[in-house]
């Protein structure tokens, strides 16, 4: 592959199906991070912002493009499947990066779960009476069966999904621009304030949205598992995460500004309001038959195209850590349609088990997922000026230096002020990692110590100093 390194020069062989082109990459990065996510957590959004939702999304933007550049940058030199296992291994040392793939995978594998409880509750209130576990079990089996059917059955699954969310959203702004005009709602105008109201913002009011912000746009790094599926020569994964994540914050940042102008000004929603905000405001803009319509969308977004997204993305971390011997090696099993299957039915498994252990407790696996992920956040951004400033001796310093330190301090941020249970369960998970890695590591799997990487264009490191991979340290064995 011109422009990027193959997966030969790794040491692996190509074992998964290249055919997403990048396009399909952005698709896939948008389904995760889901265009219509701000449905769900609207009133509770606005209420701890005082009524200015987009600008909670404004500032995850730019919160979140330092992270997103991150992993272009390590994307760039490590097309692999592994996300921050690879990057944090290869770009500080492969003891670091089974670390930095331990946490996010607590992040991947509790992501799926907490989309089907979510799902399964909001279908209860569809079908009141029915059993939570029988629609878990419903999301969890499609899924899985899509999954196993290939990449390209993934890609034309987002596709659909993808398609009508954004028909759903251009619905929406109809509406509310239509209610907003007619002036059929009381004290409903166009105005900017909820997007910056000087009167409100306030230090503390800017630091409790920043935490809500940067995890709302949790997804995004996913892009990064399909690596050795894409098709594309330049950096594919590092542009698709880049771009997607500047177009779903502009959907965000375009339907809770257009939501918080339906709520004509008020100062809260109440307990019982927040979880039905944006529905409400729908039924008041419009209809009882379109609130309904949002409502199914909404539910089908979450439990099938997100939570199918968060399937595979697990499946290929499970199977590039089995790959390099840090998890149980029929993980890395792949089927004759070119898929991690072992992979994929265990995180099905994984998910229905801890479904049922999870129903009613959304809070508890929303902060455990939160912290995998902001740690994992964490360690990327060190490897980067690690590997790049470090080990490379790169002289682009705004993105090898400021970039990635910038992320860290964002990051970190948030991750100190997370909530209490989700650092002590996040802490227990780590341990339980350190034990895993010292039983490797008795057992003769210890991380397999990699090769000098070569050079890659515009990093900083002249053809004389770069270094090819030795054909004696490709890799793992296999």
């Amino acid at each position: 592959m011109d422009g990027q390194r193959t997966l030969e020069s790794f040491g692996y062989k190509q074992e998964l199906h290249r055919s997403v082109a990048t396009v399909d990459l952005v698709i896939y990065g948008l389904v995760f991070m889901v265009p219509i996510a701000p449905w769900a957590i609207f009133g509770t959004v606005y209420n701890s912002a005082s009524g200015m939702v987009p600008l909670v999304y404004l500032i995850g933007l730019v919160a979140m493009v330092f992270t997103a550049m991150a992993y272009a940058q390590m994307a760039k030199s490590f097309p692999l499947a592994g996300s921050v296992f690879s990057y944090v291994g290869r770009g500080i040392r492969p003891s670091v990066g089974f670390f930095a793939g331990w946490a996010i995978l607590l992040d991947y594998l509790l992501v799926p779960t907490l989309l089907y409880v979510f799902a399964a509750e909001s279908m209860i209130g569809l079908f009141p009476g029915t059993p939570r576990w029988v629609w878990a079990i419903v999301f969890v089996v499609v899924n899985t069966v899509i999954n196993l059917l290939g990449i390209d059955s993934l890609k034309m699954a987002n596709r659909v999904f993808l398609a009508i969310e954004l028909v759903f959203v251009v619905i929406f702004v109809i509406i509310a621009v239509r209610a907003i005009n007619g002036d059929s709602l009381p004290n409903v105008g166009w105005s900017t304030s909820p997007i910056w109201n000087p009167e409100t913002v306030s230090a503390p009011l800017i630091a409790t949205a920043l935490s809500i912000a940067v995890l709302s746009f949790l997804g995004f790094d996913g892009i990064s598992t399909l690596a050795e599926e894409s098709t594309g020569r330049k950096n594919p994964a590092g542009r698709a995460m880049v771009v997607s994540l500047f177009i779903v914050a502009s959907l965000f940042i375009v339907q809770t500004w257009l939501a918080s102008l339906l709520a004509g000004g008020r100062e809260a929603f109440s307990d019982d309001e927040a979880g039905n905000a944006f529905f409400e405001l729908v039924r008041a803009a419009a209809n009882t038959g379109w609130m309904n319509a949002f409502f199914v969308v909404n539910v089908l977004a979450v439990g099938f195209a997100n939570a199918m997204a968060a399937q595979a993305a697990t499946s290929r971390l499970l199977y590039s850590m089995s790959r390099d011997r840090q998890l149980p090696s029929f993980l890395s099993k792949v089927s004759a349609r070119q898929v991690p299957i072992a992979a994929i039915l265990v995180v099905s498994a994984i998910s229905i088990v801890l479904v049922l252990f999870f129903v009613g407790q959304i809070g508890l696996i929303s902060s455990l997922v939160n912290f995998g992920a902001l740690f994992a956040f964490c360690l990327l951004h060190v490897s980067v000026v690690w590997y790049y400033v470090g080990r490379k001796k790169s002289k682009n310093y705004l993105l090898h230096l400021v970039v990635p330190t910038l992320g860290f301090l964002i990051i970190a941020y948030v991750l100190f002020n997370a909530d209490y249970l989700a650092k002590v369960g996040g802490i227990v998970w780590l341990g339980l990692g350190a034990v895993v890695f010292i039983v490797n590591k008795l057992r003769g799997r210890g991380v397999p110590e990699l090769a000098e990487e070569r050079a890659v264009p515009g990093e900083g490191v002249s053809p004389a100093t770069a270094t090819a991979p030795s054909s004696d340290h490709l890799g793992p064995p296999r």
